[in-house]
């Protein structure tokens, strides 16, 4: 529950431009991942290894609880890679802040009591069904171990909060709804849906890719009223996942899935997007680089100012004054936006 003085904060931010309050943070531990996917090129730098440090994480504190975060996303890469991962959470955990790990779920099972004590949520990623899922992470039993994590992390805590998320894209789209059956046959909590990205400099790409590398994953014209079609088939059979909130997006945002994949082709214009990522969040990636959001560019480096500094900086406050998210580019064809609502708990 927020106070009234973190509500007034929120509003004063988004007013001014100036960061009050930073209900969330999104830190990346560790720059290598440990799968191959298709349509990421983070594994390709692994042997580039950058990671935070415990003076690192120790460092964000003050700014964290000047600004009342209240909840740490920890990404990546593979966030459970850094060996230093369950130690950045017990600080994270000293001051109250709510922690969510996003991973590959490949190694749930090795840190299941771990997970458990510092953890408050898992968000898995899920590619498809069993075959299709091992296929496009390139690891051969990647499903199999992410059901074993969750087994392993059940069995110890019944109710532990675990979900998953999908990019939807050229290579899994015919199996969606298998992707919603086995979210479900494997115990999941929840799924949620989103389209992939290939535009933008995000996710380790030098370049953005060319049109040969994009049409390898966004799917084509010519397929594009089939996935219409297995769209109005998923809102159609599985209306009470929908109503329940183990399907964590509505019908609407599903649809625009379509709209999105559509926009890339010039058939209309992309899907609206209501956002506001750089006035409450903030990324903080595994060499220290501080973004306000996935996509948009550098706004400095925690190990070279305070992260507060950074954030407040006359250039950064004048950047989130002349966002204007109708019309740049790069929210535009944005596929992870967050819109924290003012009166939110988080």
């Amino acid at each position: 529950m927020q106070s009234p003085l973190q509500i007034y904060k929120r509003y004063r931010t988004l007013q001014t431009h100036k960061i009050s309050a930073l209900p969330i943070v999104i830190l990346m531990p560790h720059s290598a991942c440990n799968c191959r996917c298709v349509m990421c090129d983070i594994w390709k730098d692994n042997k580039n290894l950058k990671q935070l440090a415990e003076e690192d994480i120790k460092g964000l504190m003050t700014t964290l609880k000047k600004f009342g975060t209240q909840q740490v996303l920890m990404s990546g890469g593979e966030a459970l890679l850094n060996t230093n991962f369950f130690k950045f959470c017990e600080i994270l955990n000293e001051q109250g802040i709510y922690v969510t790990l996003l991973s590959t779920g490949l190694t749930l099972k090795k840190n299941a009591e771990l997970i458990i004590k510092y953890v408050h949520d898992v968000i898995v990623s899920l590619d498809g069904d069993e075959p299709t899922h091992d296929a496009i992470r390139n690891i051969p039993g990647a499903f199999a171990k992410i059901k074993e994590g969750i087994t392993a992390i059940r069995s110890l805590t019944p109710n532990y909060p675990i979900t998953s998320r999908t990019v939807i894209h050229r290579l899994n789209y015919k199996v969606w709804p298998k992707i919603i059956d086995a979210a479900k046959n494997i115990g999941l909590d929840g799924v949620s849906f989103l389209p992939a990205d290939v535009s933008s400099h995000a996710f380790n790409r030098e370049m953005p890719w060319d049109f040969s590398r994009q049409s390898e994953i966004m799917i084509s014209r010519e397929e594009l009223p089939e996935l219409l079609e297995i769209i109005d088939r998923i809102i159609s059979h599985y209306k009470e996942d929908f109503a329940n909130g183990f399907i964590a997006e509505s019908t609407e945002k599903i649809r625009k899935i379509y709209t999105y994949y559509s926009a890339l082709w010039g058939m209309n214009d992309f899907p609206y997007k209501k956002c506001n990522a750089p006035w409450v969040s903030t990324v903080i990636e595994a060499d220290g680089t501080v973004r306000p959001c996935f996509f948009h560019k550098a706004m400095g480096n925690i190990r070279d100012n305070e992260l507060g500094d950074i954030l407040n900086s006359k250039e950064n406050i004048l950047f989130r004054k002349g966002l204007d998210m109708a019309n740049d580019e790069t929210c535009k064809k944005c596929v992870c936006y967050l819109h924290l609502a003012l009166l939110s708990n988080l």
